[in-house]
């Protein structure tokens, strides 16, 4: 199966703790893993419902999960199969540059003596994971739970780098909506306010999942592991925090932000409106002295008309200088 080649990104067997040296097949480290004190872990990549067969009937992994595990589009979640765990995770990174958040996802199948980790997207670092517990057979000889510990708080550490990146960009807008500048930041407000959420969705129903296996009420998890999770769950309910924090201020930024278009939008129609009484008085004056009427006061007198000029200008000076005085203008 060509296509199973290429998903897998990494098969191994761990004796002690120790990775077992060599490049071994998927069928290989299914049969070397059954041995005492040994486990197997792989590591897929996208896989695909038929190249997901090979994987199923070599751990006897159940089909409702491997369903989940091809579709890809769970909520984080921790179920229990007989004497295997599924845990689903969501991965998350910040674009600076789009401002927005791209969410992965992440199965892992836990069983006695084998651990799957399946991968969706971007935001989990494989090769990382990979290479730093090689240097810690310590915590390998704890089982295929400290895989899953690892890869979960990778996941999670990866949270507070999006809330990092959202705490700037969210100062950036509380900034321009306060600043002397005129700006219309409503679309930005709204798109973080989007991507905020997206986030927050992707997190939140993790604590559950972290709450077990931190309490130690998961049969899979044991030998010092749950005190590690509760390092991870602290973690978790500090940027969930965070989200909330962010959520509540882009709510609040918006709402001033709209305050302030009213604001401006009521300054802009009193400078109309003033504008418009200014001109009102020579507007009136002319209409009145353009009405043709033989007898009117002043028409035949010599300096009528630099009168009635400077009658226009005194007015227009004095309601300018009124508005000015009321900061209409």
């Amino acid at each position: 199966m060509a296509h199973t080649n290429e998903m897998i990104q990494h098969c191994a067997v761990y004796d002690g703790g120790v990775r077992r040296a060599g490049k071994l097949a998927l069928e290989d480290a299914s049969e070397a893993s059954t041995q005492p004190d040994s486990f197997a872990w792989v590591d897929l990549h996208e896989p695909g419902a038929d190249e997901f067969t090979s994987m199923t009937r070599e751990f006897g992994l159940p089909r409702l999960a491997v369903e989940d595990a091809v579709a890809a589009h769970q909520r984080p979640k921790l179920e229990r199969y007989g004497d295997l765990l599924f845990v689903v995770l969501k991965t998350a990174i910040y674009v600076d540059s789009e401002e927005v958040v791209r969410i992965g996802e992440i199965m892992v199948f836990l069983g006695q003596n084998f651990v799957v980790v399946v991968r969706h997207g971007q935001g989990f670092a494989a090769e990382d994971i990979h290479r730093n517990l090689d240097s810690e057979p310590e915590l390998l000889k704890r089982g295929p739970a400290a895989v899953l510990h690892a890869v979960v708080d990778d996941v999670v550490d990866r949270y507070s780098d999006v809330v990092a990146g959202v705490d700037t960009d969210v100062g950036e807008v509380e900034e321009a909506v306060f600043s002397d500048v005129i700006e219309a930041p409503t679309q930005r407000i709204y798109l973080l306010s989007r991507e905020v959420l997206q986030f927050q969705h992707a997190t939140a129903p993790l604590a559950d999942p972290l709450a077990q296996l931190a309490g130690g009420r998961v049969a899979l998890v044991d030998g010092g592991l749950p005190e590690l999770f509760r390092d991870v769950q602290d973690n978790l309910l500090r940027v969930l925090t965070r989200i909330d924090s962010h959520r509540d201020l882009l709510s609040s930024v918006l709402q001033a932000n709209l305050a302030q278009v009213g604001i401006r939008q009521n300054s802009d129609m009193r400078k109309i409106s003033a504008w418009v009484a200014i001109a009102a008085v020579p507007t009136l004056v002319a209409g009145i002295y353009g009405m043709n009427f033989d007898v009117m006061p002043e028409l035949r007198w010599a300096y009528g008309y630099p009168l009635v000029l400077s009658l226009m200008g005194a007015v227009c000076f004095g309601l300018y200088r009124s508005f000015r005085h009321n900061n209409w203008l």
